[in-house]
C-alpha cells in the first residue's frame, strides 16, 4: 500500500470515529430533551423536582397595584371564601401573593399557582390550565383578560370552576396516595357486600356491618374519620333529591350509628344539608356535605355523600365520610376522606375488570399481529 492509500485510510479512519462520536452525543441530547419534555405533560421525568407548598396552599402571581384594586379583591375573595358544609368558618385556600418581578425559580415550584395576566392583546377573559410545568405534582391556572374590568367580572362568573380546579387537583394527589397505600380489608369487605371498590385511608381499622351497609373508622377521641357505605333501591328520578336522600340517610344511620346511651342515633342537620349534582367516573353523582349530630347528645360534625346510580343492579350506592374532631379545624380533614369518594367504583366499573379488559385487547392485537 503506498503512503497515498495509507493518508486515505487514516482520514476515513478519522471520519468514522468522529461520526460516532456524533451520533452517541446526539442520542443523549435526544434523551435529555424526551426527561425534560415529560416535565410539562403530568409525568415526573428524572430531573423534575418536586413541588413545594402545603395542601391547598396557592401563590398568585399578580402586580400588586393590580391585587390591592377591585380586580385583585375579586381573586382574593373567591380563595377566601368558606368551605361548605363545616361548623365553623375555614377559608378554601391559604393565599400567597407575589408579583411577577419576583417571580423566580423557587417560587415557581410551588405546588398550586395562578397567574393573572392581564393585556390588551386579549379580547376576552379565558381561563388556561397546566400541570407539572416546573415541578410535580403541580397546578397552574393563568386568568388571561384585556382589561381589569372584565377580569374582575370573570373571576367572580367562574369563583366555582377555580375553586373546583384546585381542590380536585389535591384531592387527585390524595387518591395517588391511596392507591398506593389503602386497607385492604375495606376493599374486600366491600367487594363482598355491594360489589364495589373503594380505597380508604389504612388507619380506618375498626369497622361494622349491617343490612346493606358498612362503616369503618379510626375511633379516634378528636381528629375522628369515618367511611360508610350503604344502599337502597332506585325507583325513579325523584330518588335523587336532597329530601329523598336525608330522610334515607337518617332512617340508615338511627339503625347502624347508634349514641353512647339508648335513644342517641345520628341525625342530618336538614338545615345546614346542600346538594348539588357532579360528575364521577364520567356518570352522574349526586353530591350532599352538611352537618351530622347526635340526637340527644352534643356531638356533631360535617358529612360529605355521594349518591350514585348501581346501573347492573338499579339500586342507590351511597358512600359516605363524617368527621368529628371538636377541637381541630376540619377542612383537611373532610377533604382528605372526601378523595375516597372519588375512588368508588361500581359493578360494571372495577378495576379489576378493567384490567382484565385491557388485557384482552392487548392480546387480541397480538394476535392480530401474528
Amino acid at each position: 500500500m503506498d503512503d497515498m492509500s495509507i493518508l486515505c485510510s487514516f482520514v476515513e479512519y478519522k471520519k468514522n470515529k468522529d461520526m460516532k462520536r456524533f451520533l452517541s452525543s446526539l442520542g443523549l441530547v435526544v434523551l435529555l430533551m424526551t426527561v425534560l419534555t415529560a416535565c410539562g405533560k403530568g409525568k415526573k421525568g428524572m430531573l423534575t423536582p418536586t413541588s413545594s407548598g402545603r395542601a391547598y396552599e396557592i401563590l398568585v402571581v399578580i402586580d400588586q397595584g393590580v391585587w390591592e384594586r377591585p380586580a385583585g379583591r375579586a381573586l382574593y375573595d373567591v380563595l377566601d371564601s368558606d368551605v361548605p358544609g363545616l361548623p365553623q368558618s375555614e377559608r378554601s385556600f391559604r393565599i400567597m401573593f407575589t408579583d411577577p418581578s419576583n417571580y423566580d425559580s423557587t417560587l415557581k415550584l410551588i405546588r398550586n399557582i395562578i397567574i393573572a395576566d392581564i393585556s390588551d392583546i386579549y379580547t376576552q377573559p379565558k381561563l388556561k390550565y397546566a400541570k407539572d410545568v416546573y415541578a410535580y405534582p403541580q397546578s397552574i391556572l393563568t386568568i388571561q383578560a384585556p382589561d381589569e374590568a372584565s377580569f374582575q367580572d370573570y373571576v367572580t362568573k367562574n369563583k366555582q370552576v377555580i375553586i373546583d380546579f384546585f381542590t380536585r387537583a389535591e384531592m387527585n394527589r390524595q387518591i395517588t396516595l391511596l392507591e398506593a397505600k389503602h386497607s385492604d380489608y375495606v376493599l374486600n369487605a366491600v367487594k363482598e357486600m355491594f360489589g364495589c371498590e373503594v380505597w380508604v385511608p389504612g388507619e380506618l381499622t375498626a369497622s361494622k356491618k349491617g343490612d346493606n351497609f358498612f362503616w369503618a373508622g379510626t375511633n379516634a377521641a378528636t381528629g375522628d374519620l369515618n367511611f360508610v357505605i350503604y344502599s337502597y333501591p332506585y325507583k325513579d328520578k325523584n330518588t335523587f333529591t336532597k329530601e329523598y336522600f336525608i330522610h334515607k340517610r337518617d332512617s340508615v344511620m338511627k339503625i347502624n350509628i347508634p349514641g353512647a346511651r339508648e335513644g342517641m342515633y345520628m341525625e342530618t342537620d336538614s338545615l345546614m344539608t346542600d346538594s348539588r349534582a357532579i360528575s364521577v367516573q364520567d356518570k352522574y353523582a349526586l353530591e350532599v356535605r352538611g352537618l351530622w349530630r347526635v340526637k340527644g347528645d352534643f356531638m356533631g360534625g360535617p358529612f360529605v355523600s355521594h349518591v350514585r346510580l348501581d346501573e347492573v343492579n338499579q339500586r342507590v350506592i351511597v358512600a359516605e365520610i363524617f368527621i368529628y374532631s371538636p377541637d381541630k379545624m376540619k377542612r383537611n380533614l373532610v377533604r382528605q376522606m372526601e378523595a375516597s369518594l372519588y375512588t368508588l367504583r361500581l359493578p360494571g366499573n372495577l378495576l379489576e375488570d378493567k384490567l382484565a379488559k385491557d388485557a384482552e385487547q392487548q392480546e387480541a392485537k397480538t394476535d392480530s399481529v401474528n
